[in-house]
């Protein structure tokens, strides 16, 4: 599987995951998602990194990555709608 299509996949996941595990309405499509995924897993395998629980691992589709990814994903969720009541 090429690289960039594993990162869609598991952005989808996380993305979607994070969604469904926040409670709340988020107006947003299925390119959103991905990319709230995608960027769940940097932050989530940056941290997982600092703290020892491990990283997201490139072209390994485990438990463990989508754990880590999907945690990024609610960080970076409730930091936006922290964000979006702010204003």
């Amino acid at each position: 599987m090429p690289l960039w299509l594993y990162w869609v996949l598991l952005g989808l996941v996380a993305g979607t995951l994070a969604k469904f595990l926040v409670p709340g309405r988020d107006p947003s499509g299925c390119i959103v998602t991905i990319v709230l995924g995608i960027v769940g897993a940097f932050i989530g395998g940056w941290i997982g990194t600092r703290l020892g629980w491990g990283r997201v691992a490139a072209g390994s589709f485990d438990f463990r990555s989508i754990a880590i990814a999907t945690a990024g994903a609610i960080i970076l969720l409730l930091v936006g709608r922290a964000l979006r009541k702010g204003r």
